[in-house]
């Protein structure tokens, strides 16, 4: 499994404004579509890229092209994802976009329950972009991951979240050692709701102000 902890400035930065408790609720939903743009200019990075000669109005030039572009993925684990994702789609605008209502329960052992998924054929050239801010256990995503496999296997997997803790990535490994994660932070962390801490509280409620 690959992890890429995104330690730019601009992103610490989002990330610490996230964490801050007294950032009300439009600036946190702000902040996460703000990091799914920047996720997005990172995960870019890894696309491979060509070059070839353009006309300009005036002469020609070597142009660089991202390739894969149009063959993206972006599934939404609801509801916390939603303003991740439309940070990821300002950028990824191409991208189909497939939706899975997903519910961790109550402290151990964490039941996960999805009960409601929409996501279109994974071929095997496109790059699939799971979003969820928090993956705490790795309980819920690790059940999302199991159910988008009936969809298709694509290229390659990633995961966009926000934060993460060793005990999930270290389930993820087990689970789906080909996955690439693409965090901004990993908290060593949880409380025994399951929370991630320091983290950054409940981001679905933060985000839709149901606190």
């Amino acid at each position: 499994m690959n992890v890429n902890v995104l330690d730019t400035a601009l992103i610490q930065h989002e990330l610490s404004i996230l964490r801050d408790s007294s950032t009300g609720g439009i600036a946190f939903r702000k902040g996460l579509q703000h990091l799914g743009r920047y996720f997005a200019y990172e995960i870019s990075k890894s696309f491979p890229r060509i070059k070839r000669p353009i006309a300009t109005p005036l002469d020609t030039a070597v142009g660089l092209f991202i390739e894969g572009l149009g063959r993206i993925v972006i599934v939404n684990v609801l509801r916390a994802a939603i303003p991740l994702v439309e940070g990821l789609l300002s950028v990824f605008f191409e991208a189909r976009v497939g939706i899975i209502s997903a519910f961790r329960g109550e402290a151990p052992p964490f039941p996960v329950q999805i009960d409601y998924v929409r996501v279109p054929k994974i071929e095997p050239e496109d790059t699939l972009i799971v979003a969820d801010p928090m993956v705490a256990t790795g309980s819920t995503i690790t059940g999302v991951l199991k159910v988008l496999e009936r969809y298709g296997a694509p290229k390659r997997t990633i995961l966009a979240c926000i934060l993460t803790t060793p005990v999930a990535l270290d389930r993820l490994e087990r689970a789906f050692p080909g996955l690439n994660v693409y965090t901004s932070g990993i908290d060593n962390s949880l409380n025994d709701q399951g929370y991630i801490v320091p983290g950054l509280g409940d981001a679905g409620d933060r985000a839709f102000l149901t606190l």
